[in-house]
């Protein structure tokens, strides 16, 4: 079920085959501004380790790279001063329309945002 594809975008990024606009780094997690940003601050958190989710992130990862990984969207928060509130999103698989098969945070504000489902 967590089968890690080593060829997809963020590994290539790890390595360091494809460059990226680093905000934070540590020695379990990368940070990069998006490409195509959402937001006025819009942030992916990654880990350094092959994980492909959220969940597999959660059960397989050691309490060091959970910790590890953690403090770097701590780091991001302060670093891009989303103060007055952020939205931290983890599309996961088909149905949560996750594109890159890599573990990761987006860390979206620096401006009002929208509800992400209509109140109901």
């Amino acid at each position: 079920m967590f089968d890690y594809d080593d060829q997809n975008i963020f590994a290539k990024i790890l390595r360091g085959d494809i460059p990226n606009s680093t905000v934070f780094e540590n020695e379990f997690a990368l940070a990069f501004n998006d490409i195509q940003p959402q937001a006025a601050v819009h942030v992916l958190v990654i880990p350094k380790g092959p994980y492909v989710s959220l969940d597999h992130f959660a059960a397989a990862a050691s309490p060091e790279e959970q910790v590890g990984f953690f403090a770097a969207v701590s780091e991001v928060c302060t670093i891009t001063g989303v103060k007055a509130g952020f939205r931290a999103i983890a599309n996961t698989r088909g149905h949560g329309v996750q594109d890159v098969p890599h573990f990761h945070l987006h860390i979206i504000g620096g401006q009002q945002l929208g509800r992400m489902l209509p109140a109901g």
